[in-house]
């Protein structure tokens, strides 16, 4: 398609349609002009020859791009380099070593460029022809950071709500300590008080959760989400970090203070395939693998198992995560509004527990930062299970890494 992409585009010809179940691909009756296909795409898509020419563009890339498509119609992928690698520190977050990924994995990698003053999330794609040929086609996601507005609107609700009151729970407290009777035993003062400070707690305990969540999202807009998955990624032992992640659950509040849910980490139980290694950051693979155990826990039945499945997939090339539960499930209705950020589903036993509809936005995206991917399958009535890839570590990462970051992990 490369070398005769201009000839192609003059002439129709039949589309290609891939089915989800299946890899292989197969013709529609109907025959799209690929031009059409192009501009009916919500990404922005610039495709190259191996010359570096571009030699196909949509309308979403000439409106990201402004005047700036001119520049690359005249002067190709050199000036792609330039214009994409402006205010980008990290070597490996660049179209270049993107692309250079691409080639050598053979699937699409990530990486970021900085356009009216945020950092726009983009990937890059080799193709190769039937001739031995190949182009670079890079997609520009359209961001939208309408979900940062919105959660910060939310957050400004929570903490004037919790300023109001545990203000008021504090002049409570006050009271009783004051107002006590002289026969009031020091367990019935205890107990009266003790129910306010649960309060302060529940709020208090949402407020920091909504602080986490703006930070997670402020450093995917900024783009320092992967220049910290890059710079502090590391080789990682997987039998051990699943140990670490379940005692870790003792360290930290999982659930929010409302839910009365006891032992949880009693039901929850891991196994993997050995010798297992993958290149990541242990820190944020955790918070994204805590997530999904509170996800988990919250909407199954108290004592129903939550299982952790890990195994080697693509050739050993990747881990993947599989966090299992026997929960009310998603209805086929719902779907879409898994991965949707401030949606949940609207199931009586969901709707009772409280949450805010981000946390699995957030999972998706940084597991693709990661170059890996998410995903879902679920029955409802029968249980969820919920599963991620993780680049594998490679005994030659280590020397890739130092010396050349636009190599794969």
């Amino acid at each position: 398609m490369c070398s005769a992409h201009s000839a192609a585009s003059k002439n129709r010809y039949n589309s290609v349609q891939y089915s989800p179940d299946t890899p292989e691909a197969y013709p529609l009756d109907k025959k799209i002009d690929p031009q059409a296909l192009l501009d009916a795409m919500g990404h922005g898509v610039l495709i190259f020859d191996s010359a570096g020419k571009l030699i196909g563009e949509n309308q979403v890339a000439r409106s990201i791009l402004g005047k700036d498509i001119e520049t690359l119609r005249s002067e190709g992928w050199t000036a792609a380099v330039v214009l994409f690698g402006t205010r980008v520190s990290n070597p490996y977050d660049t179209a270049d070593a993107a692309r250079d990924r691409a080639k050598e994995t053979g699937k699409p990698a990530r990486f970021h460029t900085f356009r009216s003053g945020e950092y726009v999330p983009c990937w890059a794609s080799v193709v190769k022809a039937e001739d031995g040929d190949s182009c670079t086609m890079l997609a520009l996601d359209l961001p939208d950071w309408s979900v940062l507005s919105e959660l910060m609107d939310k957050f400004s609700g929570e903490v004037k709500e919790a300023i109001e009151t545990t203000q008021g729970h504090v002049d409570l407290i006050t009271q009783t300590m004051k107002q006590h009777k002289p026969n009031d035993t020091v367990e019935t003062v205890t107990k009266r008080i003790g129910g306010f400070v649960r309060l302060i707690d529940i709020h208090m305990h949402r407020v920091g959760r909504l602080v986490t969540m703006m930070d997670r999202l402020e450093k995917m807009r900024t783009g320092k989400l992967q220049t910290e998955l890059h710079d502090k990624r590391r080789k990682v032992d997987i039998e051990n970090f699943l140990e670490d992640l379940e005692e870790g659950l003792d360290e930290v509040q999982l659930l929010d203070p409302e839910t009365d849910e006891k032992d949880y980490r009693a039901r929850i139980t891991h196994k993997a395939e050995s010798d297992l290694q993958a290149n990541v950051v242990p820190a944020q693979l955790t918070v994204i693998l805590q997530d999904l155990l509170r996800n988990a826990i919250m909407y199954s039945m108290k004592a129903t198992p939550v299982k952790i499945d890990v195994r080697a997939v693509n050739n050993g090339e990747a881990i993947q995560f599989d966090v299992t539960d026997e929960g009310y499930g998603v209805r086929d209705k719902e779907r879409e509004r898994v991965f949707t950020p401030f949606q949940r589903a609207r199931q009586p036993q969901i709707i009772s527990e409280f949450g805010y509809g981000l946390s699995l936005y957030l999972c998706k995206h940084e597991v693709e930062a990661m170059n890996g991917r998410m995903w879902f399958k679920s029955e409802e009535g029968v249980g969820t299970t919920f599963s991620l890839t993780v680049p594998a570590w490679r005994d030659e990462t280590a020397a890739a890494s130092s010396s050349a970051p636009s190599k794969s992990q």
